[in-house]
């Protein structure tokens, strides 16, 4: 594919990621802002997992004129969770990462030691938790995948 049609792409997947941001919001009677579209385009242009504290250190870094609160960073990471546009991983007492729920279905393995995330998709693994949902008369509507451990670096 080449760089014009994947750019166009992006750009019609953005546009409705972000129609259905704005109705969202108007849907919870709240007021579309540019602090608040610039939390969900900082989230689509990412591709990191990112705790509330670095998606508000990425922003301040961009758009210091901005005037962001760490409250409407939280506040909108909440609302876009419960509408499943973006997802979390927990990490107990230290608290959560996010990234977009857009993205293709992908497993995550977490380093306990220097908390980086890899993402990984295996289609013997999807294929194997099918049949074991089909085998034992389950029906899966979702599910999510994190392997913990220490990664290569932290190993040497």
């Amino acid at each position: 594919m080449d760089t014009s049609t994947d750019f166009r792409e992006r750009t019609v997947e953005y546009t409705k990621l972000l129609t259905d941001f704005k109705n969202l919001l108007k849907n919870n009677n709240l007021k579309f802002t540019i602090q608040r579209e610039v939390i969900l385009e900082t989230l689509y242009n990412s591709d990191e997992h990112l705790s509330p504290e670095a998606l508000y250190n990425l922003i301040q870094k961009k758009y210091p004129q901005l005037n962001t609160g760490i409250a409407t960073i939280y506040r909108t990471l909440t609302l876009l969770e419960e509408s499943e546009i973006v997802t979390s991983l927990s990490f107990g007492a230290q608290g959560k990462k996010y990234e977009l729920g857009a993205k293709e279905h992908h497993d995550h393995m977490i380093c306990t030691n220097c908390g980086l995330i890899t993402e990984f998709v295996d289609e013997e693994i999807e294929k194997r938790q099918h049949f074991i949902c089909e085998k034992l008369g389950f029906k899966m509507t979702e599910h999510s995948m994190q392997i913990y451990g220490i990664c290569k670096n932290c190993q040497q």
